[in-house]
């Protein structure tokens, strides 16, 4: 069902408590908002994998890390389950939380349906268990079903340290069906939901971002405000290398409006740790809203002015006080997103009206180049040079002549090796090690 609601009745009895957990929360106030803030890794799939307990928030908030964590809400009249995790980590999460309390499911709420949020959902519900998810949520999951074998494909590459699906399944996704994903939520809802329990109060509000569906859970006796992906240890993945519909920047930056406009004193992102304080949030959230316009804004004016993509790509990058790192999304894939997210395929080039590729006449200019060889003999210079990229390209133009040419793919992986050590970026890491896997079974390399 389709539900918006607003409810104005507040509890407040807690107040003797909330004060003092504001106590404690002020003495871990620089060390929790540097955790949160720090880089994701070049393998985020591994986070919290050899935890042995919950971490506690407040008195009433556990989180089990992991690459999408789970948090449990603890009421006198029962839990509260936001995001569930991945289904590879949602038993162990499941677990080190119910150490903490095993007292009854009545809610749980899902802050978006990607899988490392979804994952767990039949492993916490229980009879009369509900589910949230904002209306979005149903779309978004047919949409991944739709696409649910490229998808498969996809994150193979980007995370190969997540469990595959088997391959009968993979065959079974390659026709799907346009509407046959399993929707499990029993109450959507549009703008807001809000529901009481056990004396807190859970301000369901839609927040797009990350995606259509996005929501953030705010509970104003705790002053804590839970915000799922749109806030995180990196410039967000704007756009995602594994393929995604458009994610709007200025969504993020309106529903990060949104959350500072709740003056929360903690701030609890599902990827990371909690941010104490309101100054601190303020200064991380302000940062992170800034840095995303600015990227906005920026693509916008070289769209405006005739920039190409490519350009638009090289030249805008963030200011100083505006770098938050580009450990998980990267600037320049962020130009791209915005820009193609406004305007589609077409860069107004009449030779891309057509079916035919650029790459259709890369044979012929490799035979004028002097052969395949000759082309990654150039390939080779670029990389000495210090220009992988180039590099690269050269040999995939070589390649496209003979597939098989021994010079071409030994500068191929050289390139990828080369941008490998020097990437910071765990998703660029990603497609790296999966470039250099095939290039290695081209070679018959181990």
């Amino acid at each position: 069902m389709i539900t918006n609601t607003t409810n104005s009745s507040r509890f407040s009895a807690r107040v003797g408590k909330m004060a003092t957990g504001m106590f404690m929360a002020a003495a871990l106030l620089f060390n929790q908002a540097l955790l949160a803030q720090a880089p994701l890794g070049l393998n985020p799939t591994q986070v919290g994998m050899n935890d042995t307990e919950a971490h506690r928030i407040t008195d009433e908030i556990y989180q089990a890390t992991g690459f999408g964590n789970t948090f449990m809400v603890m009421t006198t009249d029962g839990n509260v389950i936001i995001d569930t995790s991945l289904p590879a980590t949602a038993a162990r999460h499941k677990r080190l939380l119910q150490e903490v309390s095993d007292a009854p499911v009545r809610y749980i709420v899902l802050t978006h349906a990607h899988a490392d949020h979804t994952g767990g959902v039949q492993l916490w519900r229980e009879e009369g268990t509900e589910i949230i998810a904002h209306a979005e949520h149903e779309e978004f999951m047919h949409y991944q079903r739709r696409l649910a074998g490229l998808f498969a494909i996809r994150n193979a590459a980007q995370f190969p340290d997540l469990p595959r699906p088997p391959a009968d399944a993979q065959t079974a996704q390659i026709n799907p069906g346009n509407y046959e994903a399993t929707i499990l939520p029993t109450i959507l809802f549009d703008r807001q939901y809000t529901f009481e329990l056990g004396g807190l109060t859970f301000e369901v509000i839609h927040t797009p971002g990350e995606t259509y569906d996005h929501l953030s859970v705010w509970i104003p006796e705790l002053k804590a405000v839970f915000v799922g992906d749109n806030f995180y240890g990196s410039f967000p993945n704007i756009y995602t290398l594994r393929g995604t519909k458009p994610r709007w920047a200025l969504d993020y930056v309106n529903s990060l409006n949104k959350v500072l406009a709740l003056q929360p004193e903690i701030l609890i992102p599902s990827h990371g740790d909690a941010i104490y304080g309101n100054a601190m949030i303020n200064q991380a959230v302000s940062k992170y809203r800034d840095a995303i316009l600015h990227v906005h804004d920026e693509t916008v004016a070289g769209m405006n002015q005739g920039k190409d993509v490519f350009t638009l790509m090289q030249e805008i990058v963030l200011p100083d006080d505006l770098n938050i790192g580009e450990e998980y999304g990267a600037i320049s894939w962020t130009v791209r997103g915005i820009y193609e997210g406004y305007m589609g395929w077409f860069d107004g080039n009449p030779a891309n009206m057509y079916s035919t590729p650029p790459a259709a006449v890369y044979a012929d200019l490799v035979a004028l180049g002097g052969g395949a060889a000759q082309v990654a003999q150039l390939a080779r210079q670029y990389l000495s040079d210090g220009d992988a990229v180039r590099a690269m390209h050269m040999a995939d133009i070589a390649l496209s002549a003979e597939p098989g040419n021994l010079e071409a793919l030994q500068a191929r992986l050289a390139a990828l090796e080369k941008l490998l050590t020097d990437s910071a970026n765990s998703n660029e890491a990603g497609w790296l090690r999966f470039g250099i896997n095939e290039t290695r079974m081209r070679l018959g390399q181990p």
